[in-house]
């Protein structure tokens, strides 16, 4: 095992790895902006490191400050959480460099399934099926003569691109051009990379997501499948398991294709297997997230398994020690992200002090968050306060249970989604279970349809 685990992040994520530390004995550094020096990871790791200014670009996406940290404070395992670091192949390969276990998958394993393009090719070599489309594409012309094989609407993809930046919807030919040349330019200013690729678009979809978890010894099983339909501009705003779109063959197969993937690719510790399902029932591999999710919290409400402690001990080197008829998946779980925004004005960020805060309690119910009172949101950084996390033996006694729990938390001092989600988990559409990707627009319309 680990002697000292440095968490390369902040906010609930770092928290959330401190306490899985803490249960199994180890001791953690955190490292932090001069913005987050109140935080609450901060106050709770065994040692703390500032390692910049409030600018992400030079604290927590400086590779040279974490990595000096690091070596300070005697750490000998990295964990990155989400974002920032954590899919960072170029990241993994110093820490290895520098005698530190990366906690995660191998470089060559991220720079497989970070490029879009590659990770396309290596699921159709593995039987997992994809979106129509192409390889890379250098051209209009190239993109004009997919779309007249598989018909307007494509969408053009950032090959490095990721967390709903570089991508462009094209109708018809009129608008092919601008888009693609946008879609270049946001590619090499979000990831340094202007490479772009089209698949065929799929409106409206499910968005479903299977969690692997794999260990070195070729080891790898899913937990069945989360459903992030409910987003906003491809940010994600409630997610659930199990998805009350799929039927038992359907978990199966993607189950199985998403375990396919992982052996492919070697894969060691975490990830998620993201699909689309169209709406004939067919479903298609969009991309893999080689890290821990935001959502993850579902995932470990119905199978009880803590991913967070597993990915530390897969790094640390030992065997899963369950099997997939192991994994019994139980009740229903739904997730709210709670942030920092007004949704009537178009979820505009609202940070500031937090001047009173009370979180719900109860059976079936997890706060994960960094926020307490008098806690300072700085306007640096993502907007997210924390997670509410609901349980039932039902998907309706978990939704009846969140909007309960939703009704009991409270944050003072600026504007959340708390609101809106109560609304939204009582809303007829969200009951029924049937409902896509456009369900926030749809939700919109029909508000505004009963105020008019």
């Amino acid at each position: 095992m680990f002697k000292k685990v440095l968490i390369a992040n902040r906010g609930e994520i770092a928290v959330r790895i401190i306490r899985a530390c803490r249960e199994l004995g180890l001791p953690t550094v955190a490292v932090y902006s001069q913005a987050d020096a109140n935080s609450l990871h901060v106050r709770l790791a065994t040692e703390a490191y500032c390692i910049g200014p409030a600018q992400s670009a030079q604290s927590y996406l400086s590779i040279p400050a974490i990595i000096s940290a690091a070596m300070a404070a005697g750490a000998d395992a990295i964990h990155p959480g989400y974002g920032f670091m954590a899919e960072r192949a170029d990241f993994a390969q110093l820490c290895a460099q520098h005698g530190i276990k990366f906690i995660g998958p191998s470089p060559e394993a991220m720079k497989k399934m970070g490029d879009k393009a590659t990770a396309r090719k290596t699921m159709i070599e593995n039987n997992v099926p994809v979106t129509p489309g192409t390889d890379l594409v250098e051209t209009v012309d190239d993109v004009r003569e997919f779309a007249k094989k598989a018909g307007y609407p494509v969408i053009i993809k950032a090959t490095a691109g990721g967390g709903g930046k570089g991508m462009r919807i094209v109708r018809n030919n009129a608008e092919l051009e601008s888009n693609m040349n946008m879609c270049r330019q946001e590619a090499q200013n979000s990831f340094g990379n202007p490479g772009v690729y089209a698949e065929k678009y799929l409106e409206n979809p499910r968005h479903i997501e299977v969690q692997i978890l794999g260990d070195r010894y070729g080891n790898v099983v899913h937990l069945g499948e989360r459903d992030c339909s409910i987003q906003r501009r491809h940010q994600k705003l409630i997610e659930e398991a199990p998805s009350p779109a799929i039927d038992e063959k359907t978990r199966f197969e993607m189950g199985a294709a998403a375990v396919r993937a992982a052996k492919a690719i070697n894969y060691e510790g975490a990830g998620t297997c993201e699909f689309l399902l169209d709406h004939d029932g067919k479903w298609y591999f969009m991309e893999m997230n080689t890290r821990i999710q935001v959502e993850h919290c579902v995932t470990e409400m119905i199978s009880n398994i803590d991913l967070v402690r597993e990915q530390i001990l897969i790094a640390a080197g030992e065997k899963l020690d369950f099997a997939q008829n192991d994994i019994i998946l139980r009740g229903h779980a739904i997730e709210c992200r709670i942030n920092a925004e007004n949704p009537e004005k178009d979820f505009m960020p609202n940070p500031g002090t937090i001047t009173g805060y009370v979180t719900p309690g109860g059976f079936g119910v997890r706060v994960d968050s960094h926020a307490y009172q008098d806690y300072a949101i700085p306007p640096y950084y993502d907007s997210m306060i924390g997670k509410l996390i609901c349980w039932g033996r039902t998907r309706n006694e978990a939704r009846r249970r969140m909007y309960r729990a939703l009704k009991e938390y409270v944050v003072m001092g600026v504007e959340t989604t708390i609101p809106f989600h109560q609304e939204i988990v009582e809303d007829e559409v969200f009951i029924s279970g049937n409902f896509n990707t456009g369900f926030i627009e749809d939700y919109y319309k029909r508000k505004n349809s009963k105020q008019g």
